[in-house]
C-alpha cells in the first residue's frame, strides 16, 4: 500500500528511554489489520512532526508492534532514497561494508553516539495492506532501517556504541 493512500495519522507521543517497551522485541502483525494500517499512518504523521526525524519505529510511540516507517530523502547525507515508507514485519536478508556514523534518536533526544553499521542493506517486509517488499540500499537510508530495525528488536543506539567514549551531548542549532 502506498503511504500517500493510509487514512489521516495522529501524531502520537514518543516515549524515551528508559521505557521498557524500549527493550523489548516486537512482535509481528497482521499487516492487512486495519490497528496496522492506522498505526502506519500515525508512525508517518509523527515523524512528520518531529523536525529532522527520518524514521520511527512502533516501540517509539509505545506498541510493540514490527512496523517502523522511513524518509531519508530530505537528510543531507542520503545518496539513495525510496522516498516515505512503512514496512511491517522487516528483516534484514544481507549487511555488508560497515562503517561508523553518528546517530541520534526521539527516544534519546539529549545524546548522539557513533555506531557502526553496514552501508548496503536488502531488507524485506510487507506494507501496510499486505504487498511483499524488498528494499536494497546503501549509505544513510542503510543507517536508518538498520536504526529503526534495532528498535523493533529491542535496541536502541546506546546498546549499539563502543562505550561511553562513544557517546556525546546532543549539539542545538540556533
Amino acid at each position: 500500500m502506498d503511504a500517500s493512500v493510509l487514512p489521516p495519522g495522529r501524531v502520537l507521543p514518543v516515549v524515551r528511554a528508559p521505557a521498557h517497551v524500549l527493550s523489548a522485541p516486537a512482535v509481528d502483525v497482521d499487516p492487512a489489520d486495519a490497528a496496522v494500517v492506522q498505526l502506519a499512518a500515525d508512525l508517518l504523521a509523527t515523524m512528520d512532526a518531529s523536525p529532522g526525524c527520518v524514521g520511527l519505529a512502533a516501540p517509539q510511540v509505545d506498541v510493540r508492534w514490527r512496523v517502523f516507517c522511513v524518509d531519508a530523502t530530505a537528510h543531507r547525507k542520503t545518496r539513495t532514497s525510496h522516498g516515505r515508507f512503512v514496512l511491517v514485519n522487516p528483516k534484514l536478508v544481507e549487511a555488508s561494508r560497515w562503517e561508523k556514523g553518528r546517530e541520534g534518536c526521539l527516544s534519546v533526544p539529549d545524546l548522539t553516539g557513533d555506531v557502526k553499521r553496514a552501508t548496503r542493506v536488502v531488507m524485506c517486509g510487507v506494507t501496510p495492506g499486505g504487498e511483499e517488499v524488498v528494499v536494497e540500499t546503501d549509505g544513510f537510508e542503510a543507517r536508518a532501517l538498520q536504526h529503526e530495525l534495532d528498535h523493533v528488536d529491542g535496541l536502541v543506539f546506546l546498546d549499539r556504541v563502543a562505550g561511553a567514549h562513544a557517546v556525546f551531548p546532543r549539539k542545538v542549532y540556533m
